[in-house]
């Protein structure tokens, strides 16, 4: 075994955790004890760059048991619970490369690491394995069968791989699933943000003006969470639908520049770069919260808010304190990472539970159809989507109706109307 982990005597902790989250992830559990028969990963290496939490542990512990030889590196430096690492290294011998904390050289080496052990399936979130294997180890690819993405921003990029003619294999976007970004996306993120900002700050929501940047399936959850506390929720957006969506589903809409001068609190949900720049920061309300559910570092402009600081402290875990040029104070949650899972322990075990079964059949199926596939961006297949909404179902006790064979008919007929 291989692994760069902080402590292997944390795992008395972690693999209390990653049996509690199996218990909510009934859909997992059934494909894992399918996959222990039926070992379609028998002689494969999956690299595998995801958080490192109870819930993607089950995920890796699935696929081990489908065959597979596992490699599992952390997809952001202050995302990793370590006391999940350490029961993946030591009670379930897999390979885990992420200490949480890391500085950007570890991390980027820790994804390297994973890389050069000549993995034959890439599993992603947020695109900096698959993109970093494209870039300095074009030797490999050869290898490799195919890839899956978990999220938006990895979607984005991948996309413009295939876009720019330079992607080498194919990827299957697991964010774009029904059974994941309907759930994951607008429960998980809804409720693991909200959880984040309680964590770090310990304030009321209720009464406070919420500005959530971005009205995607993100966006919504955190929108929708947040008014259910009691408050006040603005919108901002750059896409006109999803901005007209917004006012219908009753929030305020308005650009950042105006929601500058009257928000609480601040939370980016975008996936794109300097949503708030420091020009609107400093149009803040002395006291105001920033943080950020996208998944990279950058909707924040963290850079600029340097620049504005005159003074900073820590005055609780995961927040700092910045004095601006202006006398005013601003918060910042996590460094402008997800807070999430930084401030928050991730998405509840039972959404992801769908996500990381997607995950699963996903490379399942890259792996059955290995000659047949193009080197561009796929949606999970239709059959995957439904079969894990069915198992979701049935775990949960629910039944629901089926078409009749007259109902099927009338809707292939163009003849019957009126």
């Amino acid at each position: 075994m291989d692994y760069d982990i902080l402590d292997i005597n944390l795992s008395v902790d972690g693999i209390k955790k990653i049996e509690w989250a199996s218990n909510e992830m009934k859909v997992l559990q059934a494909i894992r004890e399918r996959f222990k028969k039926d070992k379609p990963f028998n002689g494969l290496k999956i690299g595998c760059c995801l958080h490192i939490t109870a819930e993607t542990a089950c995920l890796v512990i699935a696929l081990k048991e489908g065959g597979a030889e596992v490699f599992l590196t952390a997809s952001n430096p202050l995302s990793t619970k370590d006391d999940i690492a350490a029961s993946l290294v030591k009670d379930f011998g897999i390979n885990v490369f992420g200490i949480r904390g890391e500085d950007s050289d570890s991390y980027y080496k820790n994804i390297e690491k994973v890389i050069q052990k000549e993995v034959d399936l890439t599993t992603d979130d947020g695109g900096d394995l698959t993109t970093i294997i494209h870039e300095k180890y074009p030797d490999y690819l050869k290898k490799v069968i195919g890839g899956t993405e978990e999220t938006t921003t990895g979607v984005i990029r991948l996309k413009s791989l295939e876009n720019d003619g330079i992607l080498k294999y194919p990827i299957i976007a697991v964010n774009d699933a029904k059974t994941k970004r309907f759930f994951d996306n607008r429960f998980g993120t809804g409720q693991s943000t909200i959880d984040g900002i309680l964590r770090a700050t310990n304030i009321l929501l209720a009464s406070k003006i919420f500005v959530v940047s971005g009205f995607g399936f993100c966006g919504r959850g955190i929108a929708e969470r947040a008014r259910g506390l009691g408050a006040h929720v603005i919108v901002t957006e750059v896409d006109p639908v999803k901005a007209l969506e917004a006012y219908l589903d009753g929030f305020e809409v308005m650009s950042i520049e105006d929601a500058s001068e009257i928000g609480d609190i601040f939370v980016t949900a975008t996936g794109n770069v300097n949503v708030i720049k420091k020009e609107n920061i400093l149009k803040m309300k002395d006291g105001a919260i920033l943080g950020n559910s996208g998944h990279f570092n950058v909707e924040i402009d963290v850079d600029g808010l340097e620049e504005i600081t005159v003074e900073k402290r820590i005055v609780r875990d995961n927040l700092v304190e910045h004095k601006l040029i202006n006398g005013k104070k601003v918060y910042l949650i996590s460094e402008g990472r997800l807070l999430n899972l930084s401030a928050g322990e991730g998405h509840p075990s039972s959404v992801m539970d769908m996500s990381f079964s997607n995950q699963a059949l996903s490379l399942e199926y890259l792996v059955k159809n290995r000659d047949k596939l193009e080197n561009r961006v796929y949606n999970v297949p239709d059959e995957i989507d439904y079969e894990i909404a069915e198992i979701k179902l049935k775990t949960l006790g629910i039944k629901i109706n089926e078409l009749t064979d007259e109902q099927k008919n009338y809707l292939k007929s163009w003849k019957l109307g009126t």
